[in-house]
Order: structure tokens, then C-alpha cells, then sequence
């Protein structure tokens, strides 16, 4: 299997823990608290199962010669292969999904997942995403 396999494996197993870890955090603590908590909360649940994960991410943009170093903060990345965009609001909209496809190109990720923990029943606030296309490098 070569290193793209290998890499996507990482980020499916990463999504499936994850996913399992959000649910156990949802049923815990419920819809209507805020995105930051849900960040603290959804982190401690995956280090206890033992996977890795960094919170507050910086991501740069990049474009030829500029680079903007503090552009964006990535609510979890996990594993070192899932990026995480966590919301707490009425309702995901497309602009979400837009933001979190931009982390996956700029992040060089393939997968991330959008989770909204306040949708009554968290297996309808969970939307997977796949990076399709490498961000090319402008020369």
C-alpha cells in the first residue's frame, strides 16, 4: 500500500474515533453549550482513548511569495490526519462546509469532519469531507 493508502487509512480510523468520541461528548453534555467547550470536551475524549490531538491550530495561507502566518486556527486536528471544524449554532450552512474544504487544501489534509453540537441529535450535525484536490503551489 503506498503512502497516499497509508495516509487515508490514518484519516478514516481518526474520523471513526472521533465521530464516536463527539457522540459520547453530545450525550454527555447536550446541545446548547458553547463551541469552545465542546473543544475542551471533545479533545479530553479522544486523549482518553489515546489519540493524538492538537486544539487552536494555526494554519497559514500561502500564495507565491506571501504568507499570511496566522490566517487561520483549526479547532482539533487528530492523529495528525483529521481536521475537526466544530460549530455550535441553529443550523451548518454552506459557508461551513466552504471554510472547512478551505482547511483541508491549506492544511494539506484529504478529510475533515464538521461537527454541530447543537443539533438535537448529533448524527444529523455531522458532515464528512474530503479534500479531492491538492492545493497547487503558484510558482
Amino acid at each position: 500500500m503506498g503512502e497516499d493508502g497509508r495516509e487515508w487509512e490514518r484519516a478514516e480510523s481518526a474520523a471513526s474515533i472521533t465521530i464516536d468520541a463527539a457522540l459520547a461528548v453530545h450525550s454527555y453534555a447536550g446541545p446548547g453549550l458553547l463551541e469552545r467547550t465542546y473543544v475542551v470536551f471533545l479533545s479530553e475524549e479522544l486523549r482518553a482513548r489515546g489519540i493524538p490531538v492538537r486544539t487552536q491550530v494555526v494554519l497559514p495561507a500561502r500564495y507565491r511569495t506571501a504568507t499570511v502566518d496566522l490566517a487561520y486556527r483549526v479547532d482539533l486536528v487528530v492523529d495528525d490526519a483529521l481536521i475537526v471544524e466544530v460549530k455550535a449554532c441553529p443550523h451548518l450552512l454552506p459557508v461551513h462546509s466552504a471554510q472547512l474544504l478551505s482547511y483541508l487544501r491549506l492544511g494539506d489534509r484529504r478529510i475533515g469532519l464538521l461537527i454541530n453540537f447543537h443539533a438535537e441529535r448529533l448524527k444529523f450535525g455531522i458532515r464528512r469531507l474530503v479534500n479531492s484536490r491538492r492545493l497547487p503551489h503558484p510558482a
